[in-house]
């Protein structure tokens, strides 16, 4: 080989090296132009205030090239949303907040071909808590008062919560089944407009999450008779657990968020990172207290595994009440 070709070749070789060493990290996602955050309820509700909430702490610590853009689509108990999500046109660019709706709507609506184990295991930032919310001029201040006045009011006792055989009536069908009640349950779109029409007497209890019914529990409209966890809220130390006043039952909902079905690894890894990021910030952390949230950061396979074992108890208690054969 003379020397010439020589030459030829090693600037090519130097070029070709230089172009990889340039071109290899970009091979790495990176959002280039806003990101969709679909929120599977309505605005006011949990989902809806946890994402606007790390939506603005990542804006503050600018962990984002680009920023996330809040949509709420609540129509169907989650079924807009998740039809919404399987039908992206780039599932790199469109991530959402879910309820356990995402569990629940599949199971009962199996028509919508939606296979929850198909959406990329972005993080689940919490497990939120529920109560059992009165009205204060309703004169109900322990749960057995609460069984006595439901017991005797019958079908004009109303328990509104969030979409249909999701969380809220999931819990309603426990103490129905459980106390001998009637509770009538009547659907909204979110939390919030749940918490707003138990303020005005509207309906006559709920189980709202704590964030959602907070600014009425503090006006002192609202009274928290009992919490369905494993033990008493921090926030809330002076009200019992269920299990305190003789009950078994004790539920949480995932606050995580997923990928669009089709999302690329690369682009499940940044938008990971991103949310790991968001979580150990001391904004989300002091959020997570105040909001009696719980549970550490979960992602990738023990995210999926989790869903797996939460779609299986969800199946087992939808049937069990008779919302799915």
């Amino acid at each position: 080989m003379n020397k010439h070709m020589r030459s030829v070749m090693n600037t090519a070789g130097a070029l070709a090296l230089s172009l990889s060493v340039v071109t290899g990290p970009a091979l790495a996602f990176e959002p280039n132009k806003p990101v969709e955050f679909v929120i599977m309820a309505g605005q006011g509700g949990g989902a809806d205030k946890m994402a606007r909430l790390i939506q603005s702490i990542i804006e503050k610590e600018n962990l984002a090239s680009r920023p996330l853009v809040p949509v709420n689509k609540p129509g169907g108990s989650g079924a807009e949303a998740l039809t919404h999500m399987t039908k992206v046109s780039d599932p790199d660019y469109s991530i959402m907040v879910t309820l356990n709706s995402f569990f629940t709507t599949p199971l009962r609506q199996p028509g919508l071909g939606v296979d929850i184990m198909k959406f990329a295991p972005v993080g689940r930032m919490a497990e939120d808590t529920f109560l059992l919310w009165v009205h204060k001029d309703e004169g109900i201040k322990t749960f057995d008062d609460f069984v006595k006045v439901a017991k005797e009011r019958g079908r004009d006792w109303v328990m509104g919560g969030t979409g249909k055989a999701a969380e809220d009536e999931i819990i309603t069908d426990y103490l129905n089944n459980h106390y001998g009640l009637e509770i009538k349950y009547v659907p909204y779109k979110g939390g919030g407009e749940v918490a707003k029409q138990l303020a005005g007497r509207q309906i006559t209890s709920s189980v709202n999450n704590p964030s959602e019914a907070l600014g009425f529990y503090q006006s002192g409209d609202l009274i928290p008779l009992v919490a369905f966890t494993a033990e008493r809220l921090p926030m809330f130390p002076e009200v019992p657990t269920l299990k305190e006043v003789g009950g078994d039952f004790v539920y949480f909902m995932q606050r995580a968020v997923v990928g669009a079905p089709g999302m690329s690894d690369d682009a499940l890894a940044y938008y990971t990172d991103l949310f790991r990021k968001a979580y150990n910030t001391a904004d989300w952390q002091a959020y997570m207290k105040k909001q009696s949230l719980m549970g550490d950061f979960m992602a990738g396979d023990d995210l999926k595994q989790y869903w797996s074992e939460q779609l299986a108890r969800h199946e087992a208690i939808l049937k069990a009440s008779g919302a799915i054969k």
